[in-house]
């Protein structure tokens, strides 16, 4: 049986990998000293192939256990949490993926280190192929997780060249599903949030900035994908359909028949205008590509994950 490491494993998408892993086959060792992640993610995976360490990858830690593939989804991942920890995202993009590429280095495991959309910052290049070296605001308040996230791509094939670790780097954009946050600050948990409370939904700017929403389940099945290619460089996993934030409050609304209102707010500093993927090396390479619609990966995520949960009830 193979045996999976997961950094993160106990966040969003950590436990939604851990999870898939587990369906699959794998062993599983979960990773995470949870910051940001919660036992509640992982609650129902208690099984004897599965195992949650409380670690804290930013200092060394080992493993004694043959380890097959590295997963490291670790850092925090939302505006509210590296805000509040801008140095914690620092190390654990730095420390946090130098001494996870150690642990693959020792065990000889495939590595696949979880990089975001983010690296693009507020491109130039519009959709975003993997090619773009991005616009970042390096000293910005995002700067914290851009380029933690930065830094930990170039560690990344820094190991694969000099070291020869076996590596792959996915560039995430913008996902949602069960196990959100619902107090994380990022859209789609707000305006869940917010529209089944019946409260206003709170748009940044004039809701005409753009982002393409990627459901959980078709996002896990291209990090796997991606991870039994042997592909080296980067490739982007998530959905091309784009949406303006003003159109995806109106979704919301629809879907949840709520009686809230929109209200504009000020944008925040560095926001990106657009943000969208070009997945053709993901279809070329991986055969992938999403299949779930907005609509119904909204509907999926209230029927599974429930309206008190969405409300951050329990």
């Amino acid at each position: 049986m193979p045996t999976c490491l997961v950094t993160g494993g106990a966040g969003f998408l950590g436990s939604h990998l851990c999870e898939e892993l587990l369906a699959r086959g794998n062993r599983v060792i979960c990773i995470d000293n949870l910051e940001t992640g919660s036992l509640v993610n992982i609650a129902h995976l208690r099984t004897p192939d599965f195992v949650h360490l409380n670690l804290d990858i930013t200092n060394p830690y080992y493993v004694e256990e043959p380890v097959d593939c590295v997963y490291h989804f670790a850092s925090p991942a939302s505006p509210i949490d590296y805000l509040r920890l801008p140095l914690h995202t620092l190390k654990v993009g730095s420390y946090g993926t130098h001494h996870t590429l150690g642990l693959a280095k020792r065990h000889r495991a495939r590595f696949l280190t979880a990089s975001t959309s983010e690296v693009y910052g507020d491109p130039k290049e519009h959709p975003q192929r993997e090619s773009y070296w991005g616009h970042v605001n390096p000293i910005g308040p995002r700067g914290v997780y851009d380029e933690a996230k930065r830094y930990a791509e170039a560690l990344t094939m820094a190991y694969h060249r000099q070291q020869g670790v076996d590596t792959a780097i996915v560039r995430i954009f913008n996902t949602y599903g069960p196990r959100m946050r619902p107090h994380d600050g990022r859209a789609i948990p707000t305006f869940l949030r917010q529209a089944l409370e019946d409260k206003p939904i709170t748009v940044f700017g004039d809701g005409s900035q753009t982002r393409s929403f990627c459901y959980v389940d078709d996002l896990i099945r291209g990090i796997i994908a991606l991870s039994d290619s042997g592909h080296h460089d980067p490739v982007n996993i998530g959905n091309p359909n784009e949406f303006t934030l003003l159109e995806l409050a109106q979704t919301v609304l629809e879907i949840t028949g709520s009686a809230s209102e929109i209200v504009f707010e000020p944008l925040p500093t560095d926001d990106p205008q657009v943000r969208q993927p070009d997945i053709s090396l993901a279809k070329e390479l991986l055969g992938w590509e999403p299949t779930v619609a907005l609509r119904e990966g909204l509907t999926r995520t209230i029927e599974r994950a429930g309206a008190e949960a969405l409300m951050g009830s329990r």
